[in-house]
């Protein structure tokens, strides 16, 4: 889809889009006058005695520093050079294709001072596939994302590498095969580019918009797991919840109720005499509507932050002002990444808990480890294991690299928020949630095929058959990590997402 970017209001439907290269990118024309007037007023100072921070000054503590106007270009190559120092594995085409639209967005903002060539320079990569090489470490998430947006900027001047068409280059080989010539830096144009908080930013929606997939898919794997159980669809009764008041809790309870309705396995058991279910299954809507409530709130810091004007100073033509300040610094991104790893624990663990229950015949009624012939077949022991180890790794990755900070810079950087390392766990648990859920999700169509010929409501059934189409019935023992990985395959791929349709942030707005 041909998307254009309006100053300040890109939507978490259109992030999404953009993560998923779904959308092909323009600059609304609205933007050019505010470019313009805060370039000219730039370009007054850099050709004036005025000492302005990082326009004619050094940076960090040698902000003091002036530096003269026929160096000015030269300092703004410097600084993208010399602050080229990430290490670690690239990021993922996906985050990148974020990082560059929301530093256009933010450029196009008009309070950096950049000519529209540059801003221009970064579309051109977006639109042409061509994502520069960036390193995933080497950000305190403060003074921005210096040195992985350097190695983005590096690949304009000829440096570093980027991969164009699929095929990794050179900077050099690949401004030529783009059929580019190297960015000529103006006047602040280096900083600009290199402040800001796209790059934890980026990674923290890539987190969000993968939990959310997980969470969609956690809503179906609980609802099998309910009717595998032959569990009690009271506890979903909406007065509960009502009575209660929290928006995710009514929320979560009425998709489980609407996802079981029709179930002929619930209806063929309404007077068996059980009481009271698991916390793991009548405590979904309260454990699960929490989860919805914080993603919703994480999810909303994050598309003011891909919209937010993040560099440092910031240019206000219309008052000829230029002010420092510390919009870099990616608080918001490192507390909303942080709570998104932290109820991507709660998806997992409690799917876990799910999971233990349905493979213990004494609490599930079901055979031993969910398989007939148990003892000669081991069915899913290990892969309960598996899920365990997993939840039991996501609570070490849980903790909050929010509340931790180092000085840099000789100490005039001297609080920072690890936005960026908070953001790239949350990522890494994202992935670990999308193994147990896939693991249940097994486990739930299993336990809804022991008890055939009786079925599920007709959505379960559907997503049953899903799963069927990539994972066989478990009748003996068989090599079972390819089921589990074609399932997390699918779930990846969101196809269970719109379980949450409706309910999850990027996929309730334009």
């Amino acid at each position: 889809m041909a998307l254009t970017l309006n100053s300040g209001k890109i939507n978490l439907s259109q992030l999404r889009r953009i993560w998923a290269g779904e959308a092909e990118l323009s600059l609304s024309p609205d933007t050019a006058p505010t470019i313009a007037a805060s370039l000219a007023y730039v370009e007054k100072i850099s050709a004036s005695d005025e000492t302005v921070y990082g326009i004619n000054t050094g940076f960090g503590l040698l902000a003091d520093t002036h530096i003269s106007a026929e160096n000015i270009r030269e300092l703004q190559r410097n600084l993208v050079l010399s602050h080229s120092t990430g290490s670690g594995a690239y990021l993922p085409s996906r985050v990148v294709r974020l990082i560059l639209a929301t530093k256009v967005a933010s450029l196009a903002r008009g309070l950096s001072g950049v000519k529209p060539e540059t801003i221009e320079r970064l579309l051109t990569l977006y639109n042409a596939r061509a994502y520069p090489c960036i390193p995933e470490k080497g950000s305190v998430g403060a003074s921005g994302d210096l040195a992985p947006l350097a190695h983005m900027v590096a690949t304009q001047l000829g440096f570093g590498r980027i991969t164009v068409d699929g095929a990794e280059l050179t900077g050099t080989e690949g401004l030529k095969a783009l059929g580019l010539a190297p960015l000529d830096l103006g006047p602040k144009e280096g900083l600009a580019l290199l402040n800001g908080t796209q790059v934890s930013n980026a990674l923290a929606l890539d987190a969000l918009f993968r939990i959310e997939r997980a969470f969609g898919t956690a809503l179906v794997s609980g609802a099998l797991s309910i009717d595998a159980l032959r569990g009690s669809l009271a506890p979903f009764d909406a007065r509960i919840h009502a009575a209660r008041g929290h928006q995710g809790q009514i929320d979560v309870a009425a998709a489980v109720r609407d996802l079981l309705k029709g179930s002929v396995i619930h209806t063929s058991h309404k007077d068996c005499g059980t009481v009271q279910d698991p916390y793991s299954f009548r405590c979904q809507p309260q454990v699960m509507g929490a989860v919805l409530d914080v993603i919703r709130s994480a999810a909303r810091t994050l598309e003011i932050e891909a919209n937010a004007v993040t560099d440092n100073p910031l240019i206000f033509a219309d008052t000829n002002d230029a002010i420092s300040g510390g919009n870099f610094h990616a608080e918001p991104v490192a507390f909303a990444a942080d709570m998104l790893s932290i109820v991507a624990c709660e998806i997992a663990s409690i799917s876990e808990r799910r999971l233990a229950v349905l493979v213990d015949p004494k609490m599930s009624g079901q055979p031993a480890f969910l398989i007939e012939d148990s003892g000669l077949n081991s069915g899913f022991m290990i892969a309960q294991v598996t899920a365990a180890a997993l939840v039991s790794e996501n609570k070490t990755l849980a903790h909050p690299a929010s509340v931790d900070s180092i000085p840099t810079s000789a100490n005039q950087e001297d609080h920072v928020s690890m936005a960026t390392f908070a953001a790239r766990k949350a990522g890494e648990i994202a992935a670990n949630v999308n193994t147990v859920v896939a693991i249940e999700l097994l486990a739930g169509a299993q336990g809804i095929d022991l008890l055939r010929p009786l079925k599920s409501s007709d959505r379960l059934e559907a997503y049953v058959a899903k799963i069927r189409e990539v994972a066989p019935v478990f009748v003996k023992d068989r090599y079972f990590a390819n089921d589990i990985e074609n399932v997390r395959q699918l779930v990846t791929e969101g196809a269970f997402l719109d379980a949450g349709a409706g309910l999850l942030p990027s996929l309730s707005d334009g």
